[in-house]
């Protein structure tokens, strides 16, 4: 059996919210240690790898191994009946066809059932290689998720060219131009606003904002976030969650033929 309490039901409705723009449904794969996805957009440009260790969990625990089918719009219109501050649980028995959702209000004596139907989704689960990394740029996400929106309102394209002493963001299309230019920078009273910039080599990649527009949904789960860059490999944007990730892989534009 699989019992997962959540502090607050908040941190479940922001991570599927982050993901059921990109894929419409995954496996949740529960194991002993905690909860995992990996999967990837019809396109196959992007790909989602998501973990919530155990220890995210208020109390939690997983008998064997139990994978679970879920469409994402679903699950996230019935996790949207619930408050952000409820406490809320997911179960689900060994040979289960659905998933029970339970918000435990915590200041009215309230406690609310949902079941949810699984799908069989026929995906293998991705064994994502560790890659070595050219570039990494860690800034505060509510300013990526700035520049992406912007830069977007010129091209569909999002150039990152990244130096030793800086990382620029740029667009061009039809109606002009833009760019924007950050620099390391260590703020001790707000280390949430620091900027970290490390390099092995310079880069110069483009992505689709389309897709970009999407990842960004994924700000309200950090503070911060990580971009990590090799030449000619996806790009890997990461969001930390209290114990695990939310990391996209996403493959840049070779040229604007792509």
């Amino acid at each position: 059996m699989l019992e997962g309490k959540f502090e607050e039901a908040s941190l479940l409705k922001k991570i599927v919210e982050a993901m059921k723009d990109c894929v419409s449904s995954c496996n949740f794969n529960c194991t002993e240690n905690g909860i995992s996805v990996q999967a990837v957009d019809n396109s196959r440009v992007l790909l989602i790898s998501l973990l919530i260790e155990k220890d995210t969990f208020e109390e939690y625990r997983c008998d064997r191994n139990i994978t679970l089918g879920i469409g994402l719009g679903s699950f996230s219109k019935i996790i949207g009946n619930g408050a952000n501050s409820d406490y809320l649980t997911i179960q689900a028995e060994d040979d289960a066809d659905t998933l029970g959702i339970i918000f435990e209000d915590k200041v009215k004596d309230k406690i609310s059932e949902y079941n949810l139907k699984l799908l069989d989704i026929d995906a293998d689960l991705l064994e994502v290689d560790a890659m070595e990394t050219d570039a990494t740029i860690t800034l505060p996400s509510a300013d990526f998720a700035k520049i992406c929106k912007d830069m977007k309102t010129l091209s569909e394209s999002l150039q990152i060219t990244v130096t030793k002493d800086s990382a620029k963001f740029q667009s061009a299309g039809e109606i002009g131009s833009g760019s924007v230019v950050i620099k390391p920078k260590t703020d001790i009273d707000h280390p949430e606003e620091s900027i970290t910039i490390s390099l092995d080599k310079p880069i110069d990649l483009s992505f689709g904002s389309k897709y970009l527009s999407d990842i960004i949904k994924a700000t309200s789960l950090s503070q911060k976030v990580t971009i990590k860059l090799t030449e000619d490999s996806p790009g890997v944007f990461e969001y930390k969650l209290p114990s695990g990730y939310l990391r996209f892989y996403l493959a840049p534009k070779f040229d604007e033929g792509q």
